[in-house]
């Protein structure tokens, strides 16, 4: 059924397919055993998804009719491709993961530019909660070919973090995340920085003032806690008595000039606005008061802090005044800002401005269901712990574009221009668990197409697996089998052979840490093979690898020689073991016993290609140390019990 001169390949799931797809090539796929009954359903789907013409979709369908189709949907999927220029460079190499669906024009992208924002507090590090926040705000703004405002809200000085500007800049720039106007690139707005911005916050409280929608509180701090610890012990929420609200506004100004400390208060009207969600809809209005006199002998209001005692704006104000004049269109935020809201919206009306279009998208949790903090498991979830430890920003960003955004491609395998061709503002409700295995599986497949591309990305992988290998290699000299100048080679040579186990620079190293080390031989594996192969197998298994030459060793050589080894050890053993089972067993334990040898029992490449790799001096060494140890192992295991 396989047409010649096609190189056929197992399809295990739908994404298969687009892994194919992404190479621009035509191939003849064939379904795995394994795959179960809903499985080839999806591909049958994909299949219709993509203009195939698919009948009988509800019978029982067989392999080979599959197959067939399949192999159609690739012949058409390789016509569009060269069809609509999605190779744009030849046709060996394509510049895109996959072919991009048609944008859905959904009602939620806003048909002119957006201006969005990204405003981080640098009291600490960019984490992956915040990369999403910027991120969802960076594609609504490349999708309408609108801006891209970065801003620091750098008001709460005792929390701020020396470094952590700089560092965020660096973050986000090695993520992919460029704006179009900051604090270290201007713009027409600026400053983008909220400590250079406090005279224009004051203008605007002032008027808040003036117009009696807030109000200047002296309470001192000994008295908040004290009221805030009454109301607690009559089980009641934190909140402001009004105390001051009375206040004649003579009398206010006066206390203010004569420098008497205190804040401004928000007065809040008994009835906070509805507004608009994005994701959850309408949020009607409601009673602000949180108790007035009639429910509690403590009154509270919810009445926010605008402005501190030291003359800074809190979050509430600045972030309205900054939006309404950098002219901020829509804000994707975190839900934990959503109660927020309603006061935010008192102060646009306060103002008579129009407010953003608001979406307030779900936290991120662990397995377990849990917030998400700024650490995970045995490591931080810090943007540039990710970057240290060799994640590609491809493959991160597109695991965290994933979590929360509903988006319609058929695959998660989505570049930056895919996910900026795809993006709307359809947000999942409720929150997302992160899934560290999205990530790895990212990763693999973003390491396949850079070492396919050889791209400068695959040149940061290599050096930074020989950074990893000299870093070994000097902390253990005495384990050393490779010089220097040898290491980039072979790590060139195992990229191109493995690039599906490329995770980190470092997991990467130990997963082939054979190849740079002398290593350790698992002693239970050979233990296994001592069941069926005697040690004169292990000798015929070095002999034949010794006659090939070194200007012949290669990998179809090696390959010939593994045959011939299998086929004369399986004929030597006529008896106890005759039948057909018994001979594939030998081969199984000839070919185990190989790898027990070379490698210590550890995963690694094709036999042959990994006698490539290790070059035929350490092959055949490591065959002589292996077939000494194997001995040793032999006479333990048929030397008499002790009395």
């Amino acid at each position: 059924m396989m047409p010649s001169g096609h190189k056929a390949f197992v399809v295990s799931n739908p994404s298969d397919v687009d892994l194919l797809l992404m190479h621009n090539k035509t191939f003849a796929a064939e379904i795995s055993h394994s795959v179960s009954s809903r499985k080839r359903v999806d591909i049958i789907a994909k299949a219709k998804q993509l203009g195939v013409k698919v009948t009988n979709a509800k019978a029982r369908v067989t392999t080979e009719w599959i197959l067939l189709h399949i192999l159609i949907l690739l012949c058409a999927a390789n016509e569009m491709a060269n069809n609509n220029g999605w190779s744009v460079r030849n046709k060996k190499r394509a510049t895109t993961s996959h072919p991009v669906t048609e944008r859905r024009r959904s009602e939620k992208l806003p048909d002119t530019p957006a201006r969005t924002r990204f405003a981080p507090s640098p009291t600490g590090y960019l984490h992956l909660g915040s990369l999403r926040t910027a991120l969802f705000n960076y594609l609504i703004a490349r999708a309408t070919r609108g801006q891209f405002i970065l801003r620091i809200e750098d008001t709460d000085k005792k929390r701020l973090v020396n470094d952590a500007e700089q560092r965020l800049f660096a973050d986000m720039r090695w993520a992919g995340l460029h704006w179009d106007e900051g604090p270290d690139v201007g713009g027409p707005y600026g400053p983008y920085r909220q400590s250079e911005r406090t005279d224009l916050y004051h203008k605007h409280a002032e008027k808040l003032l003036g117009t009696g929608h807030a109000y200047r509180c002296f309470c001192s701090s000994e008295r908040l806690d004290s009221l805030a610890k009454e109301r607690h012990a009559f089980g009641r929420p934190s909140s402001y008595d009004r105390r001051c609200v009375n206040i004649l506004t003579e009398h206010a100004e006066e206390r203010a000039a004569r420098g008497e400390s205190h804040v401004v208060r928000l007065k809040m009207p008994e009835r906070v606005p509805s507004f608009h969600d994005i994701i959850y809809g309408s949020v009607k209005e409601r009673q602000s008061a949180v108790e007035n006199g009639s429910h509690s002998a403590i009154p509270g209001y919810e009445d926010p802090i605008l402005v501190k005692s030291d003359g800074l704006p809190t979050y509430h104000l600045a972030n309205v005044v900054d939006d309404h004049h950098m002219g901020i269109t829509h804000v994707i935020r975190a839900t934990e800002w959503m109660a927020s809201t309603p006061k935010h919206m008192v102060i646009y009306d306060a103002f008579g401005w129009k407010s953003p279009v608001y979406a307030h998208v779900g936290l991120l949790q662990d397995s377990e269901g849990r917030k998400l903090s700024k650490r995970f498991g045995s490591h931080d979830l810090s943007v540039r712990f990710y970057a240290e430890s060799g994640v590609l920003p491809e493959a991160l960003i597109n695991f965290v574009a994933l979590l929360g955004w509903s988006h319609i491609s058929t695959v998660d395998f989505l570049r930056m221009q895919d996910l900026i061709h795809n993006f709307d503002l359809k947000f999942t409700k409720g929150n997302s668990k992160v899934d560290p295995g999205k990530l790895l599986y990212l990763q693999k497949r973003y390491a396949q197409i850079h070492v396919k591309e050889r791209s400068a990305t695959y040149e940061g992988m290599v050096n930074a697996v020989h950074d990893v290998a000299i870093q070994h290699l000097k902390a253990h000299p005495e384990s050393r089998i490779k010089r220097d100048d040898q290491i980039v080679p072979l790590v060139r040579a195992l990229l191109s052979t493995e690039p599906h186990f490329y995770t980190t620079p470092r997991e990467f190293f130990e997963r082939y840490i054979y190849l740079f080390c002398a290593t350790h031989r698992a002693e239970w594996s050979a233990r296994r093979s001592t069941e069926c192969l005697s040690l004169a197998d292990c000798q015929v298994i070095k002999a034949t690898m010794t006659k090939i030459p070194e200007n012949d060793w290669n990998a179809d050589s090696v390959n010939q020689a593994i045959e011939q080894i299998t086929h004369d050890i399986a004929s030597k053993h006529t008896s106890p073991i005759e039948n057909g089972s018994g001979k594939r067993s030998l081969r199984g334990q000839s070919l185990h016993y190989l790898r027990w040898a070379l490698t210590g029992g550890r995963p690694g490449p094709s036999l042959a290609d990994l006698m490539v790799l290790m070059g035929r001096e350490l092959t055949l060494h490591r065959l002589e140390t292996g077939e000494i140890e194997y001995r040793s192992l032999i006479e333990k295991a048929e030397a008499p019990a002790p009395p």
